[in-house]
């Protein structure tokens, strides 16, 4: 209930009339549900464009993360190099440190290469996944080398053995990567929020923030039915994912 509560609040308040949402106690069920109010959010302003900026902004930055990512995750986890170590410790450092400490150099960057008008600032910081990194070269170390060897054997490129095999028996850690990267970049507000200074390359995070100072403080059924718009996608795609989750943190053994 500490999870679902807010969610449910969230959906009564969304199909409340004004004046059911100022009553005392709360109104949980809604006499008539008012699905008016989802048509008024998203005239509230240019939603389908924060809709297809976040949309844009999320699905490029999985793909460029899977591109780094398993490559990187790969040469960790069945390759010997020098300086394998200092690097691999590189990343778990990037991992550590938040976003927050470092985006008054990286906007300054961004803003000498003329880019602060476009979508790139809010895609090029986050090509590199270092929790994935960490997490996906664990899932390929339980890969046996057996395995890897024999496909070497048969003349496989390395590429081929990543794309033939290591992504195919690694399809639950990349979901789960996949899944949070989407959570985390579609929920993401303050990057944005420093990161544009237009309506243009505005996400919908931002989109829904806006409803406050658009629709007053008290107009909470707009804004909570903003909010669930918000939601949706992230609902959607969990349904779709979740029994990859399971199996990326449970292992199960090499079939």
């Amino acid at each position: 209930m500490v999870f679902v509560f807010p969610f449910l609040w969230m959906i009564s308040t969304s199909l409340q009339t004004f004046e059911e949402t100022l009553t005392f106690p709360p109104t949980w069920i809604p006499a008539f549900p008012q699905w008016i109010n989802f048509v008024d959010a998203m005239n509230a302003g240019p939603f389908l464009t924060y809709a297809k900026n976040s949309i844009l902004v999320t699905c490029s930055i999985i793909v460029l993360q899977m591109i780094v990512m398993i490559p990187a995750a790969y040469a960790f986890a069945k390759y010997k190099f020098a300086g394998k170590g200092i690097l691999f410790g590189m990343v778990l450092l990037a991992f550590m440190i938040p976003g927050q400490v470092t985006f008054i150099p990286v906007y300054l960057m961004l803003a000498d290469m003329g880019l602060i008008k476009s979508l790139l600032p809010q895609i090029i910081p986050f090509m590199s996944n270092a929790f994935g990194i960490f997490l996906l070269r664990q899932y390929f170390m339980q890969i046996p080398q057996e395995i890897i060897e024999s496909a070497r054997l048969d003349n496989a490129s390395e590429f081929k053995i990543i794309r033939k095999i290591m992504i195919p028996m690694s399809m639950p850690a990349l979901a789960t990567i996949a899944l949070f990267s989407f959570v985390s970049h579609w929920n993401d507000y303050f990057w944005p929020l420093v990161m544009t200074d237009s309506a243009a390359v505005r996400p919908l995070t931002m989109g829904i923030a806006m409803l406050r100072e658009t629709e007053g403080i008290s107009n909470w059924h707009i804004i909570m039915a903003g909010n669930v718009v918000l939601v949706v996608p992230i609902l959607i795609v969990y349904l779709f994912a979740s029994k990859q989750i399971v199996k990326a943190f449970v292992y199960s053994g090499i079939k």
